[in-house]
């Protein structure tokens, strides 16, 4: 094996590891609920050593913040379909599909259970609202560079992504391309260009 095999080697390994690590906490987490389980247990099921866990994360709660943090954000490109209405309905629709997948409703309830863990929990969930934040700022942005009179990241937060984090969290219903277009075209109709025209 030349030196490029034995360098590139242990990235895809370490990826493949992260990858069957993040899903067995999410299938346990799933089966038996936040803090039911133990590293020994995610490693078995992952099929790693339990070193390689501790070694990469640290400990249980470490691991978990990082789960809710690369399987919560959304990494599909951000839309920019060349309007604000457009852009944020495929963004919302982007975000229904994701939280509202097979793992969504668990990694939310994660999510939720962290932020009240110490630290680490607390960390995991400012990364989650400062990358949704950031993500949402780049397409506000391009927006306000258009000449649209565009809302904040956090008006969007409120009328958009919050009440279907509510509805997946709480089990109130579908997210429904109607209802997640209809929260948009609410949040864009009291804009205040919208009130003036």
């Amino acid at each position: 094996m030349n030196e490029k095999e034995r360098t590139r080697r242990p990235g895809g390994r370490s990826a493949r590891v992260g990858a069957q690590v993040h899903q067995a906490v999410t299938e346990l987490i799933g089966e038996r609920g936040y803090g039911n389980f133990t590293v020994g247990e995610v490693a078995a099921r992952a099929g790693v050593a339990d070193s390689s866990i501790y070694r990469r994360w640290g400990n249980l709660e470490a691991l978990l913040g990082d789960v809710v943090l690369n399987r919560l954000n959304t990494r599909s490109p951000m839309p920019d379909t060349g309007s604000l209405a457009g852009d944020l309905r495929t963004y919302a629709a982007q975000v229904a599909r994701e939280i509202a997948g097979p793992d969504g409703p668990v990694l939310l309830h994660l999510a939720v259970a962290l932020s009240g863990t110490g630290e680490q929990g607390v960390r995991a969930q400012e990364s989650l609202r400062a990358d949704r934040t950031r993500q949402l700022q780049s397409m506000l942005d391009r927006a306000g560079e258009r000449g649209e009179d565009a809302p904040d990241a956090f008006e969007v937060l409120d009328h958009v992504l919050a009440p279907m984090y509510i509805r997946v969290l709480f089990g109130m219903g579908p997210l429904t391309p109607e209802y997640v277009d209809g929260l948009v075209d609410r949040l864009l109709a009291f804009r205040p260009a919208a009130r003036s025209s």
